[in-house]
């Protein structure tokens, strides 16, 4: 403390001591970070029945929310914009502010999985293009929020949609 004022090296601010503080903050140099993904959380509601969006993916047949790499020259809500697009033909209007922010593994062509930060966003279907980049490529499907927890293979995209049940305010 100095001049009656706490720093972050103040024992009372920190409960770690300084020889772990420094070896956290050398090895963070060296640890590779989370990549960051952004994600699609396409809703409709169809014959009266709320329902979100799964897509199949590519390699290993997974349900998961649409998603992929950010554009370097958009800001993130179009890249979950054109992700829903392009992975299952969804066309929409996309809030922009992410709806949460989730962790995830993404598989590289090399096998190797790697960890990453997702960032949700909610696009609100209002229609579904019949010719999209990545038809054919993989399986899709529209399922009422429950059957979409059961399906979903992502703890913490479950734990997304288990919110979303109980959020009546995103479907208006």
């Amino acid at each position: 403390m100095r001049n009656g004022s706490l720093t972050y090296l103040d024992p009372v601010v920190t409960s770690h001591t300084l020889p772990w503080r420094l070896w956290r903050a050398v090895r963070n140099l060296f640890a590779r970070p989370a990549r960051l993904q952004i994600a699609a959380l396409c809703l409709r509601v169809h014959e009266g029945r709320r329902e979100v969006l799964l897509v199949a993916s590519r390699g290993t047949g997974r349900w998961i929310l649409p998603k992929g790499w950010p554009l370097l020259d958009a800001a993130s809500h179009r890249t979950a914009k054109v992700e829903a697009f392009e992975e299952a033909g969804v066309i929409g209007k996309v809030s922009k502010t992410p709806y949460a922010r989730v962790r995830s593994s993404k598989g590289l062509d090399s096998g190797l999985r790697v960890a990453t930060d997702v960032l949700v966003y909610v696009v609100h279907a209002e229609a579904q293009a019949s010719d999209y980049p990545e038809q054919g490529q993989r399986e899709i499907r529209w399922l009422p929020v429950e059957e979409a927890i059961s399906l979903a293979d992502e703890p913490e995209i479950v734990d997304l949609l288990r919110r979303l049940a109980g959020d009546v305010t995103i479907w208006s």
